[in-house]
Protein backbone atom coordinates (compact mmCIF):
# COMPACT_ATOMS: atom_id res chain seq x y z
CA UNK A 1 0.00 0.00 0.00
CA UNK A 2 1.67 3.62 -0.98
CA UNK A 3 2.70 5.37 2.31
CA UNK A 4 3.22 8.80 1.44
CA UNK A 5 4.75 9.31 4.64
CA UNK A 6 7.25 7.33 3.99
CA UNK A 7 7.90 8.62 0.40
CA UNK A 8 8.23 11.98 1.71
CA UNK A 9 10.91 10.94 3.88
CA UNK A 10 13.10 9.53 0.94
CA UNK A 11 12.55 12.40 -0.90
CA UNK A 12 13.85 14.79 2.40
CA UNK A 13 16.69 12.18 3.34
CA UNK A 14 17.87 12.62 -0.29
CA UNK A 15 17.63 16.72 -0.37
CA UNK A 16 19.42 16.89 2.74
CA UNK A 17 22.57 14.72 1.12
CA UNK A 18 22.42 16.03 -2.42
CA UNK A 19 26.01 15.44 -2.90
CA UNK A 20 25.95 11.90 -1.86
CA UNK A 21 22.41 11.49 -3.41
CA UNK A 22 23.94 13.33 -7.08
CA UNK A 23 26.86 10.79 -7.16
CA UNK A 24 25.40 7.75 -6.28
CA UNK A 25 22.71 8.57 -9.76
CA UNK A 26 25.28 9.89 -11.54
CA UNK A 27 26.83 6.62 -11.50
CA UNK A 28 24.19 4.83 -12.67
CA UNK A 29 23.16 7.40 -15.33
CA UNK A 30 27.17 7.53 -16.80
CA UNK A 31 26.59 3.52 -16.70
CA UNK A 32 23.59 3.06 -18.53
CA UNK A 33 23.98 6.33 -21.07
CA UNK A 34 27.74 4.82 -22.48
CA UNK A 35 25.66 1.42 -22.62
CA UNK A 36 23.17 2.83 -25.01
CA UNK A 37 25.90 4.75 -26.82
CA UNK A 38 27.78 1.78 -27.23
CA UNK A 39 24.57 -0.49 -28.28
CA UNK A 40 23.90 2.33 -31.10
CA UNK A 41 26.95 2.97 -32.01
CA UNK A 42 27.62 -1.04 -32.70
CA UNK A 43 24.36 -1.01 -34.47
CA UNK A 44 25.07 2.30 -36.25
CA UNK A 45 28.11 0.12 -37.49
CA UNK A 46 26.67 -2.85 -38.63
CA UNK A 47 23.85 -0.79 -40.84
CA UNK A 48 26.63 0.56 -42.47
CA UNK A 49 28.30 -2.38 -43.65
CA UNK A 50 25.90 -4.16 -44.43
CA UNK A 51 24.46 -0.72 -46.09
CA UNK A 52 27.44 -1.08 -48.35
CA UNK A 53 26.33 -4.33 -49.91
CA UNK A 54 23.52 -2.02 -51.60
CA UNK A 55 21.34 -5.19 -50.45
CA UNK A 56 22.73 -7.20 -52.89
CA UNK A 57 23.13 -11.39 -53.20
CA UNK A 58 25.20 -12.43 -49.69
CA UNK A 59 25.72 -16.18 -51.54
CA UNK A 60 27.31 -14.14 -54.58
CA UNK A 61 30.65 -14.60 -56.46
CA UNK A 62 31.61 -12.37 -59.27
CA UNK A 63 34.35 -13.00 -61.55
CA UNK A 64 36.24 -10.44 -63.42
CA UNK A 65 39.34 -11.54 -66.11
CA UNK A 66 43.07 -10.43 -65.21
CA UNK A 67 46.23 -11.05 -66.44
CA UNK A 68 48.48 -14.19 -65.65
CA UNK A 69 51.38 -13.94 -63.62
CA UNK A 70 52.47 -17.37 -64.05
CA UNK A 71 54.32 -19.15 -67.29
CA UNK A 72 51.93 -22.56 -68.18
CA UNK A 73 52.77 -25.32 -70.92
CA UNK A 74 54.53 -23.29 -72.89
CA UNK A 75 52.92 -19.90 -72.76
CA UNK A 76 54.75 -17.18 -71.12
CA UNK A 77 52.92 -14.96 -67.85
CA UNK A 78 51.44 -11.58 -68.77
CA UNK A 79 48.78 -12.87 -70.67
CA UNK A 80 45.28 -10.73 -70.18
CA UNK A 81 42.06 -13.26 -70.11
CA UNK A 82 39.26 -11.97 -71.98
CA UNK A 83 35.95 -13.71 -71.07
CA UNK A 84 33.19 -14.42 -73.92
CA UNK A 85 29.85 -16.00 -74.41
CA UNK A 86 31.01 -18.91 -74.95
CA UNK A 87 32.20 -19.02 -70.89
CA UNK A 88 29.03 -17.94 -69.70
CA UNK A 89 26.97 -20.96 -71.39
CA UNK A 90 30.11 -23.49 -70.18
CA UNK A 91 29.91 -21.99 -66.65
CA UNK A 92 26.06 -22.66 -67.17
CA UNK A 93 26.76 -26.52 -68.40
CA UNK A 94 29.83 -27.38 -66.17
CA UNK A 95 29.48 -25.49 -63.11
CA UNK A 96 27.26 -27.55 -60.31
CA UNK A 97 25.31 -25.63 -57.69
CA UNK A 98 24.55 -22.31 -59.55
CA UNK A 99 21.07 -20.24 -58.65
CA UNK A 100 21.61 -16.90 -60.92
CA UNK A 101 23.87 -16.43 -63.84
CA UNK A 102 24.64 -12.88 -64.75
CA UNK A 103 26.63 -10.78 -67.02
CA UNK A 104 28.00 -7.12 -67.17
CA UNK A 105 29.95 -4.76 -69.48
CA UNK A 106 30.79 -1.06 -69.37
CA UNK A 107 31.92 1.48 -70.90
CA UNK A 108 35.24 2.42 -69.48
CA UNK A 109 35.10 6.01 -68.28
CA UNK A 110 31.75 8.34 -68.07
CA UNK A 111 30.00 9.31 -70.97
CA UNK A 112 27.22 12.03 -71.23
CA UNK A 113 23.59 10.90 -71.10
CA UNK A 114 21.47 13.66 -73.07
CA UNK A 115 17.94 14.72 -72.14
CA UNK A 116 17.04 17.68 -74.87
CA UNK A 117 19.10 20.53 -73.24
CA UNK A 118 20.09 18.44 -69.70
CA UNK A 119 22.99 16.18 -69.47
CA UNK A 120 25.23 14.33 -67.07
CA UNK A 121 28.29 12.65 -67.12
CA UNK A 122 27.68 9.24 -65.60
CA UNK A 123 28.73 5.14 -65.81
CA UNK A 124 26.83 3.21 -68.74
CA UNK A 125 26.39 -0.40 -68.45
CA UNK A 126 24.73 -3.34 -70.02
CA UNK A 127 23.62 -6.33 -67.50
CA UNK A 128 20.84 -9.20 -68.03
CA UNK A 129 17.78 -9.25 -65.92
CA UNK A 130 19.54 -11.99 -63.15
CA UNK A 131 22.68 -9.20 -62.64
CA UNK A 132 20.20 -6.67 -60.37
CA UNK A 133 19.30 -9.50 -58.12
CA UNK A 134 22.92 -10.51 -57.51
CA UNK A 135 24.10 -6.52 -57.11
CA UNK A 136 21.12 -4.99 -55.18
CA UNK A 137 19.23 -2.83 -57.46
CA UNK A 138 15.67 -2.09 -56.34
CA UNK A 139 12.71 -0.82 -58.18
CA UNK A 140 12.01 2.48 -57.68
CA UNK A 141 9.49 3.42 -60.25
CA UNK A 142 8.49 1.81 -64.01
CA UNK A 143 10.52 -2.04 -64.86
CA UNK A 144 13.82 -2.99 -64.06
CA UNK A 145 14.81 -4.63 -67.54
CA UNK A 146 13.73 -8.31 -68.25
CA UNK A 147 15.02 -11.29 -70.30
CA UNK A 148 12.94 -9.95 -73.51
CA UNK A 149 14.71 -7.02 -73.61
CA UNK A 150 17.79 -9.01 -73.65
CA UNK A 151 16.37 -11.49 -76.50
CA UNK A 152 14.78 -8.48 -78.74
CA UNK A 153 18.14 -6.28 -78.16
CA UNK A 154 15.62 -3.61 -76.99
CA UNK A 155 17.06 0.12 -77.01
CA UNK A 156 16.08 0.45 -73.49
CA UNK A 157 17.58 1.79 -70.54
CA UNK A 158 17.26 1.65 -66.85
CA UNK A 159 18.40 4.71 -64.77
CA UNK A 160 19.69 5.58 -60.78
CA UNK A 161 17.66 7.28 -59.19
CA UNK A 162 20.21 10.15 -58.67
CA UNK A 163 20.64 10.18 -62.68
CA UNK A 164 17.34 10.52 -63.03
CA UNK A 165 17.05 13.09 -60.71
CA UNK A 166 19.70 15.28 -62.59
CA UNK A 167 17.94 14.63 -66.00
CA UNK A 168 14.29 14.97 -65.41
CA UNK A 169 14.06 17.23 -62.41
CA UNK A 170 10.93 16.26 -60.17
CA UNK A 171 9.47 14.77 -63.06
CA UNK A 172 8.75 11.48 -64.57
CA UNK A 173 10.86 10.20 -67.42
CA UNK A 174 8.99 6.95 -68.15
CA UNK A 175 8.67 6.43 -71.31
CA UNK A 176 11.23 9.48 -72.83
CA UNK A 177 14.02 9.11 -74.87
CA UNK A 178 18.16 9.71 -73.43
CA UNK A 179 20.68 9.50 -76.17
CA UNK A 180 24.12 8.13 -75.18
CA UNK A 181 26.85 8.44 -78.01
CA UNK A 182 24.51 9.35 -80.45
CA UNK A 183 22.02 6.10 -79.42
CA UNK A 184 18.17 6.84 -78.06
CA UNK A 185 17.51 4.64 -75.67
CA UNK A 186 14.01 4.73 -74.19
CA UNK A 187 13.81 4.87 -70.17
CA UNK A 188 11.42 2.02 -69.05
CA UNK A 189 12.26 2.70 -64.95
CA UNK A 190 14.74 3.58 -62.39
CA UNK A 191 16.51 1.84 -59.31
CA UNK A 192 18.00 2.48 -56.03
CA UNK A 193 20.97 1.08 -54.40
CA UNK A 194 22.13 1.76 -51.24
CA UNK A 195 25.94 0.62 -51.84
CA UNK A 196 28.91 2.05 -52.28
CA UNK A 197 27.89 5.04 -50.20
CA UNK A 198 25.16 5.71 -52.62
CA UNK A 199 27.51 6.20 -55.81
CA UNK A 200 25.56 3.16 -57.61
CA UNK A 201 22.93 5.31 -57.98
CA UNK A 202 24.72 7.49 -60.64
CA UNK A 203 24.50 4.68 -63.19
CA UNK A 204 22.37 3.57 -66.05
CA UNK A 205 21.67 0.07 -67.53
CA UNK A 206 20.94 -0.73 -70.78
CA UNK A 207 20.35 -4.75 -72.20
CA UNK A 208 23.66 -6.93 -72.20
CA UNK A 209 22.79 -8.01 -75.87
CA UNK A 210 22.04 -4.42 -77.22
CA UNK A 211 25.13 -3.10 -75.22
CA UNK A 212 27.45 -5.34 -76.94
CA UNK A 213 25.92 -4.46 -80.04
CA UNK A 214 25.34 -0.83 -79.56
CA UNK A 215 28.55 -0.15 -78.08
CA UNK A 216 30.89 -2.65 -80.37
CA UNK A 217 31.44 -5.20 -77.57
CA UNK A 218 30.65 -8.16 -79.57
CA UNK A 219 31.12 -11.60 -78.21
CA UNK A 220 32.94 -9.81 -75.21
CA UNK A 221 32.06 -9.92 -71.29
CA UNK A 222 33.96 -7.93 -68.51
CA UNK A 223 32.55 -9.11 -65.56
CA UNK A 224 30.58 -12.82 -63.91
CA UNK A 225 28.47 -12.85 -61.41
CA UNK A 226 26.58 -16.20 -60.17
CA UNK A 227 24.70 -16.85 -56.90
CA UNK A 228 24.81 -20.83 -55.23
CA UNK A 229 22.43 -22.66 -54.57
CA UNK A 230 20.79 -23.49 -50.65
CA UNK A 231 23.27 -25.51 -49.30
CA UNK A 232 26.33 -24.79 -51.69
CA UNK A 233 29.06 -23.12 -50.04
CA UNK A 234 30.57 -19.99 -52.43
CA UNK A 235 33.82 -21.17 -51.97
CA UNK A 236 32.71 -24.43 -54.14
CA UNK A 237 31.61 -22.21 -57.04
CA UNK A 238 35.00 -20.43 -56.70
CA UNK A 239 36.80 -23.44 -56.93
CA UNK A 240 34.84 -25.05 -59.77
CA UNK A 241 34.98 -21.91 -62.11
CA UNK A 242 38.92 -21.48 -61.08
CA UNK A 243 39.16 -24.74 -62.87
CA UNK A 244 37.12 -24.57 -65.54
CA UNK A 245 38.07 -20.74 -66.88
CA UNK A 246 42.09 -22.31 -66.42
CA UNK A 247 41.28 -25.15 -68.78
CA UNK A 248 39.57 -23.02 -71.14
CA UNK A 249 41.55 -20.02 -71.26
CA UNK A 250 45.10 -21.75 -70.46
CA UNK A 251 46.57 -20.97 -67.40
CA UNK A 252 47.64 -22.30 -64.00
CA UNK A 253 44.94 -22.80 -61.61
CA UNK A 254 47.01 -21.82 -59.01
CA UNK A 255 47.59 -18.46 -60.51
CA UNK A 256 45.70 -15.99 -58.17
CA UNK A 257 46.23 -13.16 -60.77
CA UNK A 258 44.82 -14.21 -63.52
CA UNK A 259 41.24 -13.72 -62.33
CA UNK A 260 39.82 -11.67 -60.01
CA UNK A 261 37.29 -13.19 -57.52
CA UNK A 262 35.07 -11.45 -55.47
CA UNK A 263 33.09 -13.96 -52.40
CA UNK A 264 30.62 -12.00 -51.20
CA UNK A 265 29.79 -14.52 -48.77
CA UNK A 266 33.49 -14.66 -47.43
CA UNK A 267 32.54 -10.57 -46.64
CA UNK A 268 29.55 -11.15 -45.16
CA UNK A 269 31.32 -14.07 -42.99
CA UNK A 270 34.26 -12.11 -41.49
CA UNK A 271 32.16 -8.71 -41.13
CA UNK A 272 29.84 -11.48 -38.91
CA UNK A 273 32.57 -12.55 -36.87
CA UNK A 274 33.49 -8.63 -36.65
CA UNK A 275 29.69 -8.41 -34.93
CA UNK A 276 30.22 -11.02 -32.75
CA UNK A 277 33.03 -9.59 -31.29
CA UNK A 278 31.87 -6.10 -31.34
CA UNK A 279 28.31 -7.61 -29.08
CA UNK A 280 30.37 -9.49 -26.92
CA UNK A 281 32.84 -6.11 -26.17
CA UNK A 282 29.49 -4.12 -25.26
CA UNK A 283 28.04 -7.16 -22.82
CA UNK A 284 31.38 -6.86 -20.96
CA UNK A 285 31.58 -3.55 -20.72
CA UNK A 286 27.31 -3.97 -20.09
CA UNK A 287 28.64 -6.68 -16.98
CA UNK A 288 31.02 -3.91 -15.58
CA UNK A 289 28.31 -0.87 -15.83
CA UNK A 290 26.08 -2.82 -13.83
CA UNK A 291 28.93 -4.17 -11.54
CA UNK A 292 30.07 -0.81 -10.88
CA UNK A 293 26.43 0.60 -10.66
CA UNK A 294 25.83 -2.03 -7.45
CA UNK A 295 29.13 -1.48 -5.54
CA UNK A 296 28.56 2.18 -5.93
CA UNK A 297 25.17 2.08 -4.19
CA UNK A 298 25.93 -0.29 -1.86
CA UNK A 299 28.74 1.85 -0.30
CA UNK A 300 26.53 4.76 -0.38
CA UNK A 301 23.41 2.80 1.54
CA UNK A 302 26.28 1.41 4.09
CA UNK A 303 27.63 4.99 4.56
CA UNK A 304 24.02 5.82 4.84
CA UNK A 305 23.19 3.21 7.60
CA UNK A 306 26.34 4.74 9.34
CA UNK A 307 24.90 8.35 9.57
CA UNK A 308 21.62 7.20 10.73
CA UNK A 309 22.45 4.54 13.31
CA UNK A 310 21.11 6.94 15.94
CA UNK A 311 17.53 7.16 14.08
CA UNK A 312 17.49 3.49 13.47
CA UNK A 313 17.61 3.12 17.14
CA UNK A 314 15.00 5.57 17.59
CA UNK A 315 13.06 4.03 15.39
CA UNK A 316 13.34 0.44 16.67
CA UNK A 317 12.65 1.58 20.59
CA UNK A 318 9.32 3.00 19.45
CA UNK A 319 8.34 -0.08 17.94
CA UNK A 320 9.71 -0.14 13.96
CA UNK A 321 9.76 -3.58 12.96
CA UNK A 322 13.01 -4.91 11.23
CA UNK A 323 10.80 -5.06 7.94
CA UNK A 324 9.82 -1.55 7.80
CA UNK A 325 13.92 -0.55 8.35
CA UNK A 326 15.17 -2.68 5.23
CA UNK A 327 11.55 -1.51 3.21
CA UNK A 328 13.02 2.41 4.27
CA UNK A 329 16.82 1.73 2.93
CA UNK A 330 16.12 -0.20 -0.21
CA UNK A 331 13.32 1.73 -0.95
CA UNK A 332 15.79 4.72 -0.97
CA UNK A 333 18.18 2.63 -3.25
CA UNK A 334 15.73 1.57 -6.05
CA UNK A 335 14.48 5.27 -6.26
CA UNK A 336 17.60 6.81 -6.59
CA UNK A 337 18.89 3.62 -9.43
CA UNK A 338 15.57 3.36 -11.40
CA UNK A 339 15.39 7.62 -11.50
CA UNK A 340 18.77 8.07 -12.26
CA UNK A 341 19.40 4.22 -14.81
CA UNK A 342 15.86 6.03 -16.77
CA UNK A 343 17.55 9.78 -17.30
CA UNK A 344 20.44 7.89 -18.50
CA UNK A 345 18.89 5.58 -20.95
CA UNK A 346 16.52 8.87 -22.27
CA UNK A 347 19.82 10.81 -22.83
CA UNK A 348 21.53 8.17 -24.61
CA UNK A 349 18.60 7.77 -26.75
CA UNK A 350 18.00 11.37 -27.45
CA UNK A 351 21.59 11.53 -28.60
CA UNK A 352 21.64 8.91 -30.72
CA UNK A 353 18.69 10.70 -32.62
CA UNK A 354 20.56 13.53 -32.53
CA UNK A 355 23.23 11.57 -34.57
CA UNK A 356 21.24 9.92 -36.93
CA UNK A 357 19.73 13.45 -37.98
CA UNK A 358 22.83 15.17 -38.62
CA UNK A 359 23.25 11.99 -41.04
CA UNK A 360 20.50 12.13 -42.79
CA UNK A 361 20.35 16.07 -43.28
CA UNK A 362 23.99 15.45 -44.24
CA UNK A 363 22.82 13.20 -46.99
CA UNK A 364 24.13 9.93 -45.20
CA UNK A 365 27.66 10.14 -46.91
CA UNK A 366 29.39 8.74 -43.67
CA UNK A 367 30.66 5.68 -44.60
CA UNK A 368 30.48 2.03 -42.99
CA UNK A 369 28.28 4.21 -40.36
CA UNK A 370 24.14 4.45 -40.63
CA UNK A 371 21.05 4.75 -39.10
CA UNK A 372 22.81 4.31 -35.30
CA UNK A 373 19.84 2.70 -32.83
CA UNK A 374 19.52 0.80 -29.76
CA UNK A 375 17.51 -2.27 -29.10
CA UNK A 376 14.97 -0.53 -26.36
CA UNK A 377 14.07 -3.73 -25.00
CA UNK A 378 18.30 -4.53 -24.58
CA UNK A 379 18.45 -1.17 -22.67
CA UNK A 380 15.23 -1.17 -20.71
CA UNK A 381 15.96 -4.83 -19.22
CA UNK A 382 19.80 -3.45 -18.10
CA UNK A 383 18.06 -0.78 -16.94
CA UNK A 384 15.70 -2.65 -15.25
CA UNK A 385 18.55 -5.28 -13.71
CA UNK A 386 20.42 -2.51 -12.46
CA UNK A 387 17.75 -0.79 -10.62
CA UNK A 388 16.81 -4.97 -9.41
CA UNK A 389 20.90 -5.22 -8.39
CA UNK A 390 20.39 -1.26 -6.44
CA UNK A 391 18.01 -2.93 -4.49
CA UNK A 392 19.98 -6.12 -3.92
CA UNK A 393 22.86 -3.94 -2.96
CA UNK A 394 20.31 -1.85 -0.93
CA UNK A 395 19.01 -5.07 0.95
CA UNK A 396 23.21 -6.28 2.54
CA UNK A 397 23.37 -2.31 4.42
CA UNK A 398 19.38 -2.94 5.09
CA UNK A 399 19.45 -5.91 6.87
CA UNK A 400 22.55 -5.14 8.74
CA UNK A 401 20.40 -1.76 9.81
CA UNK A 402 17.99 -4.23 10.74
CA UNK A 403 19.39 -6.29 13.54
CA UNK A 404 20.83 -3.08 15.07
CA UNK A 405 20.42 -3.53 18.78
CA UNK A 406 18.32 0.17 19.73
CA UNK A 407 20.46 0.27 23.06
CA UNK A 408 23.57 -0.18 20.70
CA UNK A 409 22.73 2.31 18.22
CA UNK A 410 21.46 5.23 20.92
CA UNK A 411 25.20 4.42 22.74
CA UNK A 412 27.13 5.09 19.19
CA UNK A 413 26.42 8.94 19.20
Amino acid sequence: MFNLDKWQEILGTMRRNKLRTFLTAFGVFWGIFMLVLLLGAGKGMENGIWKEFGGGAMNSLFVSAGKTSLPWQGLKPGREIKFTNDDMEAIRQHVDGVELLASRNRLFGEYTIINGTKNGSYQVFGANAEFFQLNGEKLARGRLLNPLDGIEQRKVMLLGEKVHKVLFGDGSGIGQYVQVKGVFFKIVGTFTNTGNNGRNEERAFVPFSTFQTVFNQYNEVQRIGMSSTRGTPVKVLEEQVRQLMAQRHKFDPADKQALELENNEEEVQRFEGLFSGIKLFVSIIGVLTLVAGVVGVSNIMLIIVQERTREIGVRKALGATPGSIISMIVQESVVITSLSGYLGLLAGVALLDAVRYALEKSGGTTSYFDHPEVNVGVALSATLLLVVSGAVAGLIPAMKAANVKPIEALRAE
